[in-house]
C-alpha cells in the first residue's frame, strides 16, 4: 500500500469488552485505504480518572493511504458501530479508538490532536504500542522508551 504508518489505541470496557476490541481489529483490516500491518497483544488495565469494570486494550498499527482527519472518522464509525456514547469525559466505553501516531506528523487541529496528548502518560497505550515497535520515536518529543517510568506505577496484565 505504501502511506503512512499510524498506530491506533482500541480499549473497551462495557459490555463484551474483549470480544469488541477483537471485532474493531477485524473492521480495522476492512477499512478502504487501510492494511494492519500489526497488533499488540490484549491487555487489562484498571480505569483511570473513571469508575467502572477494567478495560481490555491492545495498539494496532496501519498502512493508510487516508489522511489523518478521514482515519479519525473512520475509527468514528467503527465506535458508533459499536454503540459509542459519550455522556462525559472518561465514560465507561463499548469501544474506544484513539488515533495516536500518524507518521512523523505533528497534529493541533480542533478535532484532532497527534501524537495522542496523553498517550505517553497511559500504560495502556506505551507498553501495547512498544510491543509492536520498541524503538518508536514519539514525533516532537523522545522515544517512547523514555516513558515507561512514567507510567510504572499503573498496573497492566497481559492477557
Amino acid at each position: 500500500m505504501s502511506g503512512v504508518t499510524a498506530y491506533v489505541g482500541i480499549g473497551a470496557n462495557l459490555g463484551d469488552a474483549r470480544g469488541n476490541v477483537l471485532d474493531a481489529v477485524e473492521r480495522l483490516r476492512r477499512l478502504d485505504g487501510c492494511a494492519v500491518t500489526g497488533v499488540s497483544g490484549l491487555y487489562r488495565t484498571a480505569p483511570i480518572d473513571s469508575g467502572g469494570d477494567d478495560y481490555i486494550n491492545a495498539v494496532a498499527s496501519l498502512d493508510t493511504t487516508l489522511d489523518a482527519e478521514s482515519l479519525l472518522r473512520a475509527l468514528q464509525g467503527i465506535e458508533q458501530a459499536h454503540g459509542r456514547e459519550r455522556p462525559y469525559r472518561n465514560a465507561p466505553r463499548t469501544l474506544d479508538l484513539d488515533l495516536l501516531l500518524y507518521g512523523q506528523r505533528q497534529i493541533a487541529g480542533p478535532t484532532l490532536t497527534v501524537p495522542h496528548p496523553r498517550m505517553c502518560e497511559r500504560a495502556f497505550v506505551l507498553i501495547p504500542l512498544l510491543e509492536l515497535a520498541p524503538a518508536i520515536m514519539i514525533p516532537g518529543r523522545l522515544p517512547a522508551r523514555c516513558f515507561e517510568s512514567a507510567v510504572a506505577d499503573q498496573a497492566i496484565s497481559r492477557l
